[in-house]
């Protein structure tokens, strides 16, 4: 207004409203906000399918001060949040999905497609465990039998322990002889949700919606072994570093850990107690 038009200072900040002190001189953004913004940007454009509840759950080791409503200022100021597609989903009965008590109680898994450079085909198996949320593996090869994918929890089984449940489809891999004996063999429960209800197995839905998500529809296969070092680089982040809503923000990893902790000094003092 006063280039422009000709006004006086004086006039031109009356009739905005402002303060002559304001106009000459303008607020100016601290050290600590510019640093904090300039992360934001660097992990929004490193993980462009989080948003600010998650960035601000990566922001917490170096500003655990900042508090996520100046988080979204930040973000929003900077144009970060993407748009989401509606998708039209069908009116459908929901079941509600029993909640585990304790890691490796139930294990769900199902299987995601993806396709090389080339457009052939590659097939993905992923393994979630229900309580903890932590992806307890990713198999990515051409096919996958159902042998394969006893095979595959056996390793698992090496470093966690078997579960106490498994949770899949009707899929022909888990249906067959090959993991039907497995089940049997290490006493394992085997749920099977209804034909056509994708929903009763949401865990693994949700994972594989994140997984398609921030992984495969961000990378561009050129070979089977490029995608299993991707995906088993994606995977180790987000049992370590990404923060999960269901875990009080914490990763999927020190969320298992912690409540191991808790279970074994819970079982300790139990012990101690009958001792005396």
């Amino acid at each position: 207004m006063i280039e422009q038009c000709d006004l006086s200072e004086r006039r031109a900040c009356r009739l905005v409203g402002l303060s002559r002190d304001s106009y000459r001189h303008p607020p100016e953004v601290d050290a600590m906000t510019q640093a904090l913004s300039g992360k934001i940007i660097e992990i929004a454009h490193a993980r462009r399918r989080f948003g600010y509840r998650r960035i601000h759950g990566l922001l917490r080791p170096d500003f655990p001060e900042v508090n996520h409503k100046k988080v979204y200022r930040l973000y929003s100021a900077a144009n970060l949040a993407g748009k989401r597609k509606k998708v039209k989903r069908a009116a459908s009965e929901r079941v509600p999905l029993q909640l585990a008590q304790g890691v490796n109680e139930v294990w769900s898994m199902d299987f995601v497609s993806d396709s090389l450079s080339t457009g052939r085909r590659i097939k993905c198996l992923t393994v979630a465990d229900d309580f903890s949320h932590e992806c307890v593996s990713i198999a990515v090869d051409w096919g996958i039998s159902g042998q394969y994918v006893t095979r595959l929890l056996d390793q698992a089984a090496l470093f966690r322990g078997y579960p106490q449940a498994v949770r899949t489809d009707n899929g022909p891999e888990f249906t067959s002889r090959a993991f039907m004996a497995w089940a049997s063999t290490h006493g394992i429960r085997h749920i099977l949700i209804e034909p056509g209800r994708p929903m009763q197995n949401g865990y693994i839905e949700s994972f594989n919606g994140k997984f398609r998500d921030e992984c495969l529809n961000e990378q561009w296969f050129q070979t089977l072994n490029q995608a299993r070092t991707t995906i088993a680089a994606w995977r180790q982040d987000y049992n370590e570093v990404r923060p999960h809503s269901s875990c009080q923000r914490m990763a999927p990893a020190k969320f298992a850990a912690l409540h191991r902790q808790r279970a074994g000094d819970a079982t300790r003092s139990c012990a101690t107690t009958e001792i005396h």
